[in-house]
């Protein structure tokens, strides 16, 4: 491999992948030769995940078909040492708010403690995209809510199915 390929990481759970994520992940694309959107097979902060890893995987794939350079992966090891297995020297992070700094900072340290040769890089989130989240694109998505502008088409596609009247189980006639 060439020595002057330079290789990123964007971890996550992506459950689902957003419009935000797809912002992130295509600016990273355009700072590194190849970035791998790593998906956590069973996060740990996050807990149980809405779909399956290969689910979200195929999610990613098909958004992002398009962005030269960018390929998905699943890992269920620690972020730095799938970085290194990866020979990848950046973790990329996108930015939303002043929570999403706090957290990422604490990881930064950590990751710092176990691989300094790994530097992470922070993409501040785009206006337009600054607002969304996964956890809120869930809860519009069990209320019956319309996710279509926040989401890929596949991702908000298969919410519809899951949720075509709100949460599963919930009455199609609200005064039932």
């Amino acid at each position: 491999m060439n020595p002057d390929h330079r290789i990123a990481l964007c971890p996550g759970s992506y459950d689902p992948v957003t419009n935000g994520h797809l912002d992130v992940i295509k600016r990273a694309a355009e700072l590194f030769d190849e970035v791998i959107v790593a998906v956590v097979n069973l996060p740990a902060r996050k807990g149980r995940t809405l779909f399956g890893a290969e689910e979200r995987i195929g999610f990613i794939e098909e958004a992002t078909k398009d962005i030269a350079g960018v390929r998905v992966e699943s890992f269920s090891v620690l972020v730095v040492d799938f970085a290194r297995e990866l020979n990848a020297k950046a973790i990329v992070k996108g930015l939303r708010v002043i929570s999403d700094f706090e957290w990422e900072f604490q990881m930064n340290q950590l990751n710092r403690h176990l691989a300094p040769e790994i530097e992470t890089v922070y993409v501040m989130a785009s206006p337009q995209v600054s607002f969304v989240s996964s956890s809120g694109v869930k809860e519009i998505a069990a209320f019956g809510g319309k996710v279509d502008e926040l989401v890929p088409v596949t991702v908000g596609r298969r919410l519809a199915e899951m949720f075509p009247n709100g949460r599963p189980g919930a009455p199609e006639n609200p005064s039932e």
